[in-house]
């Protein structure tokens, strides 16, 4: 899914974005071409549900074994096209660097997995739900971990999505472990990452290929057990491998976004892909909207309100 906005940090922003509305008349404008790669990064993110939902009732595992070969194939294709060969090889040769890029192997892997199975089980609405409260979720860790500040706004936002959290317990009855586990993993994700400061792309393709080994012995124990999908149909064989592309494309549309577009604008495309998510939930698969989920989503609407507006009073003080 979409990358956590504490890594934009490790791209800097085009100068010359200096406003949004500003700039969009003039097509050959960062900002402009920013936007188009924000809304192409966001809006593919928001329509992950019907590309996982394509693979039925395969296992999650299987799936997401598939999403790690392809994607390390295509980035690895991808750095050596830039010629990033140096960065990539500088990074594995860091002991520090490569033993925190295993922990957010772990905690990437995991998100990924996590996700498919909660689409693919027909929980859309609780996935965007998770993506939702990400931005929150890191602003609680940064308040933990980094001892970052907290301003009022900020904290009413936090307090008013644990209210729409323990309003989802207490009217459904069960703790929404899959928007908790997204939410939570992918902060944890991006706090980690903003420490060791690794640029997205060439993490990335090495905590795939941290991952590929477990990855290649799943795919494979399935090919000799006969359990496995690979090569069973043309369609399968092709979705699988596209795993990889719909991985990597989104995630370079996100960094030719972040590099014109100014901090505070990226967090707003954030909202994007949850806010396509739940549409999809809601009209295609008809998940059910209730009073209940109305009441938990506002909550969350109305927290990420207050923490946008937060946001934004800051960038400009």
């Amino acid at each position: 899914m979409n990358k956590p906005t504490s890594e934009l940090s490790d791209l800097a922003p085009d100068p010359t974005s200096s406003s949004l509305t500003d700039n969009l008349a003039n097509p050959l404008n960062p900002a402009r071409t920013g936007a188009i790669y924000a809304l192409l990064a966001y809006g593919a993110w928001g329509l992950f549900p019907i590309y996982w939902k394509f693979f039925g009732q395969i296992s999650p595992v299987e799936v997401l074994s598939h999403r790690i070969l392809w994607s390390m194939v295509l980035l690895t294709v991808i750095l050596v096209l830039q010629q990033r060969g140096a960065e990539f090889r500088e990074l594995v040769r860091s002991p520090k660097s490569l033993g925190a890029l295993f922990l957010t192997t772990t905690l990437l892997t995991c998100n990924w997995g996590l996700y498919i199975y909660g689409i693919n089980s027909d929980r859309v609405l609780e996935t965007s739900l998770g993506y939702f409260i990400n931005p929150l979720v890191n602003v609680l860790l940064g308040f933990v971990f980094l001892k970052e500040r907290l301003h009022l706004g900020q904290k009413v936002a936090v307090f008013l999505a644990t209210v729409g959290v323990m309003s989802f317990i207490g009217n459904f009855g069960q703790v929404p472990w899959i928007a908790l586990g997204l939410g939570f993993s992918f902060a944890f994700y991006g706090l980690v990452r903003k420490v060791v400061a690794v640029a997205p792309m060439v993490g990335l393709a090495v905590e795939t290929l941290l991952a590929t080994p477990i990855a290649l012995m799943i795919i494979g124990y399935g090919a000799v057990t006969g359990t496995g999908h690979w090569g069973s149909s043309w369609w399968l064989t092709i979705l699988f491998i596209g795993c990889g592309v719909v991985t990597s494309l989104p995630l370079l549309w996100f960094n030719n976004a972040a590099k014109r577009l100014r901090l505070s604008t990226m967090g707003f495309f954030q909202y994007l892909a949850p806010t396509i998510q739940l549409g999809l939930g809601v009209f295609i698969y008809r998940e059910p909207f209730t009073l209940n989920h109305g009441i938990t989503f506002g909550f969350i609407w109305a927290a990420l309100a207050i923490y946008s507006a937060t946001s934004l009073r800051q960038q400009r003080g």
